[in-house]
């Protein structure tokens, strides 16, 4: 009995020890876990999209004629389903496997959309043109064949009807920007602000969110709007205001891509 409890002791002294250190070292301790926290929601990102790829390869393995729907309608279902995917891994995975519960007031969300939110949110585009502005003016200066013009492939590449513009809009205009605040300004900016304060917060949440968009141009911008995302999170105490500015950017973006096509 007494060798057993020599030998659980001496296993886990490093991990006392290691919980000693971060104790006394409050700085290093936000810091692990706020780069824990940065991981978790790029793994549960990219796990949501593989799961998707995976489940539907199933689908058709098993005989349902999902090639045969139209390319809008497809890209409706993937991308609905690995957003709702990323989110159910993001919030309930350790929940599930730690016991570790994400509140309303982490996310945002304990409280319904106030008039304020239905306000500041699409005024909220002037200080995103303008910070997009300045900060793609930096990129092209600093960052070497830094592509404006380079279009973003969000998908519904052969749409025609109105049923294929319409699920395009839903898709981007409504879904995306729901599930990304609560995922980003929501999930991540909730668990890291208490930790590493507001700014680097900020810059960290909207790091992330820059880079899993993929190319450089639209990295930039999405940064600029991640900013003001979180500025109206820290403003609001919610999400509702910048679920408002993102659907108002998406619908720009859209009547750009889809009506005008610049």
């Amino acid at each position: 009995m007494s060798a057993n409890s020599s030998k659980n002791s001496t296993a886990a002294s490093p991990r006392i020890l290691a919980r000693r250190m971060l104790a006394r070292k409050p700085r290093l301790r936000a810091a692990i876990v706020a780069v824990g926290y940065l991981l978790w929601v790029f793994v549960s990102f990219i796990a949501g999209a593989l799961l998707m790829v995976l489940l539907l390869k199933t689908l058709i393995a098993l005989g349902v004629d999902y090639l045969s729907l139209s390319e809008a309608v497809r890209s409706t279902i993937e991308a609905a389903t690995a957003f709702g995917l990323s989110l159910i891994i993001a919030l309930y995975v350790p929940r599930w496997l730690f016991g570790k519960k994400t509140t309303r007031d982490e996310l945002g969300l304990s409280r319904g959309p106030t008039w304020f939110d239905l306000l500041a949110g699409p005024l909220a585009l002037i200080p995103y043109f303008i910070l997009a502005i300045a900060a793609v003016s930096l990129a092209q200066a600093l960052i070497p064949g830094f592509d404006i013009a380079q279009k973003q492939d969000v998908g519904f590449n052969a749409i025609g009807t109105r049923l294929d513009y319409s699920l395009a809009f839903i898709t981007l205009v409504v879904i995306a920007p729901i599930v990304e605040e609560t995922l980003f300004r929501g999930y991540l900016y909730g668990k890291l602000r208490p930790r590493t304060g507001m700014i680097v917060a900020s810059l960290l949440v909207s790091a992330l969110f820059g880079f899993l968009h993929g190319q450089w141009n639209v990295g930039v911008n999405v940064f600029a709007l991640s900013i003001v995302l979180c500025g109206l999170r820290e403003l609001t105490g919610s999400i509702w205001a910048g679920i408002l500015l993102h659907m108002a950017k998406n619908a720009v973006a859209f009547y750009a891509l889809f009506v005008v096509h610049l």
